[in-house]
């Protein structure tokens, strides 16, 4: 869901969409290689760096890691070719309006069970359980305002709303049925609404500047500016749980995978996704390493696979 870049975007991008060409660098794909594409986030990066640890550690295959992928239509355009094996992170509200051109839902188990079901009869391809995070759009507020005034949900903010500025995202204040018009009438208006550049509301709130912001519910700036993410306890924005997919053309080779995978559903809260993304995001580590460290904290290495990575 998050559109931050990490490294630079493949540059042909643009001409990917306009002509249907392969994406960069993959023509020629080997049997005994697994393409992961990733989005150009750090969370992307480090999920898919879990995955190719895994799937080199357990099986005789190699990967081949193809990074900043500019969006989920381009992830899902290098699958439907078979330019890529496995994406990495796919979120269930972004593909059931991208991919599948469907209205949001708001309840994930819906959710999930269409994205599942569709995405097996029309583009041939496994949806995997979720990982156990979600990237979704959240509101959050100082910790310490929430502690001292009890907030823990959005509507705990009703009483104060007139007398508070939101910091919210360029995009989101004129998007349609999950935007700002959508989210009045479920629960009410703030004082003042200051759109932004997404990466600026977290210093915004810090600081002082804004009261509330619009958030990304796993992004590491939560953890770096000590901010509280308040329940959407209305159900108000669609679900965004993230999941790998992957080509039933490499499970029917490799059915191991569909194992690998499974090892990892439900064993990632937003919570900790949150810290893994602090570790790359603000101290800067690299994503791979991150990976390793976080399958060494779960004692990955001492029960699974062959050798070392």
């Amino acid at each position: 869901m998050r559109k931050k870049i990490g490294k630079l975007v493949i540059p042909v991008l643009v001409l990917i969409m306009v002509s249907g060409c392969s994406l960069p660098g993959l023509a020629s794909t080997t049997t005994d290689t697994v393409k992961i594409g990733m989005l150009g986030t750090s969370e992307s990066e480090i999920i898919g760096e879990i995955l190719s640890i895994m799937i080199e550690r357990e099986t005789d295959l190699d990967t081949d890691p193809v990074t900043n992928l500019g969006s989920s239509i381009v992830q899902h355009q290098g699958m439907t070719r078979g330019d890529l094996d496995i994406t990495s992170t796919r979120y269930t509200g972004t593909d059931l309006s991208g991919a599948l051109g469907m209205d949001p839902i708001t309840d994930p188990e819906k959710a999930m069970e269409i994205v599942q079901r569709e995405f097996q009869k029309r583009f041939n391809e496994t949806w995997a359980d979720s990982y156990g995070f979600e990237n979704s759009y959240s509101v959050a507020v100082r910790r310490e305002f929430a502690e001292k005034n009890n907030i823990n949900t959005v509507s705990d903010l009703k009483p104060f709303a007139d007398d508070l500025r939101f910091g919210v995202d360029n995009a989101w204040i004129n998007r349609k049925g999950d935007g700002y018009e959508g989210f009045k009438q479920t629960y009410f208006d703030f004082g003042e609404v200051f759109p932004m550049n997404v990466g600026l509301v977290y210093q915004a709130a810090s600081s002082g500047h804004m009261d509330v912001v619009l958030a990304y519910s796993s992004d590491g700036r939560i953890k770096e500016f000590d901010l509280k993410v308040l329940e959407d306890d209305k159900k108000f924005f669609p679900p965004y749980d993230a999941s790998p997919v992957i080509s039933n053309e490499l499970l029917e080779e490799y059915p191991e995978i569909k194992t690998i995978t499974e090892k990892l559903s439900g064993k990632i809260s937003t919570e900790k996704m949150q810290e893994l993304n602090y570790k790359a995001d603000v101290e800067l580590m690299n994503p791979h390493q991150v990976a390793k460290d976080f399958l060494e904290a779960n004692n990955y290495f001492e029960s699974a696979g062959k050798g070392g990575n």
